[in-house]
């Protein structure tokens, strides 16, 4: 009962976290969908029994008792409608503006979160070469010295600490890297060989000893450039993930879905309250950095993740949006709404149905 009463805390920051990142994206919507001049008829921050409302010009405005998100209901969305301000009557631009500015606001939420917490950063963590086993050096010579910093591996940009050593350990065979000394790129093949760690054992990998190496943040441009860095990194991550699990380098005990998250944001406040405590330290402010940290990632993995081509989430409404277009301009004829909506229909009760398959996975995976 007492580590319950411990992780509560973190399991209801958790949520709200959802709830909040979820209503941004709806705010994205309801933004640009007010910038474009169409018709919004209610905006709600949360679901479930309406709480309060208020009437304001043409729109509602609700708040609902589950904070779990929220919603941008747009006049014709999802149905044929005459209102010159219907979703459906617009043109191209101002509805790809309005199906991508959900996934925008989120990509901005994780930026702006990043941006904070590294707003005092003395600096920022690279990947760079400690040393090489004798097996590497007997291959490559002294084409790789220790200092030397990590650009890309397997064609992934190594933006922060910890990319080189992620993606060296899902490469196969051969790894293609390419490190940057005194601005000048080297790039290499290696492969995959029985080589001598540093404490003497012999295992199986490339022979690359890392470490990170720090960049000073001697100015704001660079601070500016490492904060981006570290956002792009996210979107690299969601892709790669992706591309992992299509290819089956990673399996159904790597996917998470929101029970998964929730557990791990509360192990990770919960450690680092903990750990910070240990040292004298300020433990609610080390949860809160930590915590904020990984809602990034999570806002980030959003925007990616709804902007897959993908019915039923707003990639999906960009795909219809081009093939409506491209059928106007070849055929003359659009694409009938109910299509959309029956496609749309479909991979929704797909989706629902992996998130229950998913959420059951996930609740195994604690309880055994």
């Amino acid at each position: 009962m007492s580590v319950f009463l411990a992780k509560l805390p973190f399991i209801l920051v958790a949520v709200l976290i959802f709830g909040v990142l979820i209503a941004v994206h709806e705010l994205g919507h309801f933004l640009a969908a007010k910038l474009s001049g169409v018709q919004v008829n209610e905006f709600s921050i949360g679901m479930g029994p309406c709480l309060w409302k208020r009437e304001k010009g043409e729109t509602r405005y609700s708040l609902r008792l589950l904070p779990i998100g929220g919603f941008c209901a747009m006049e014709g969305e999802g149905e044929e409608s005459d209102s010159p301000r219907a979703l459906g009557n617009q043109g191209f631009w101002k509805r790809l503006l309005i199906f991508a500015a959900g996934a925008g606001m989120n990509f901005l939420t994780g930026l702006l979160i990043i941006a904070v917490l590294f707003a005092n950063a003395a600096g920022f963590y690279v990947d760079q070469v400690q040393g090489v086993a004798p097996e590497l050096a007997a291959a490559v010579g002294d084409t790789i010295r220790p200092g030397d910093r990590f650009y890309k591996v397997n064609g992934y940009r190594t933006y922060v600490t910890g990319d080189a050593q992620m993606y060296l350990a899902y490469a196969g065979d051969t790894a293609e890297i390419e490190l940057v000394r005194d601005g000048e790129h080297i790039r290499l093949e290696l492969r995959k060989q029985t080589c001598s760690a540093q404490d003497g054992s012999k295992y199986q990998g490339f022979g690359l000893y890392l470490t990170a190496g720090m960049v000073e943040a001697t100015g704001i441009g660079v601070k500016f450039q490492y904060i981006w860095y570290q956002t792009v990194d996210y979107v690299q991550i969601v892709w790669f993930s992706l591309q992992q699990l299509l290819t089956g380098g990673a399996s159904m005990d790597d996917v998470g879905g929101p029970v998964a998250i929730v557990s791990t944001i509360t192990d990770v406040g919960l450690q680092s309250q903990q750990q910070a405590e240990a040292n004298n330290q300020n433990g609610i402010l080390a949860a809160i950095r930590s915590i904020a940290g990984f809602a990034a990632l999570i806002a980030v993995n959003l925007a990616v993740m709804n902007l897959l081509p993908i019915p039923a989430l707003d990639g999906g409404h960009i795909l219809f949006l081009l093939l409506d277009t491209l059928a106007a301009k070849l055929f003359r004829r659009r694409i009938p709404m109910k299509y959309e909506n029956a496609i749309s229909s479909v991979f929704l009760v797909a989706l629902m149905a992996f998130m229950l398959f998913v959420t059951a996975h996930d609740i195994f995976k604690l309880i055994r």
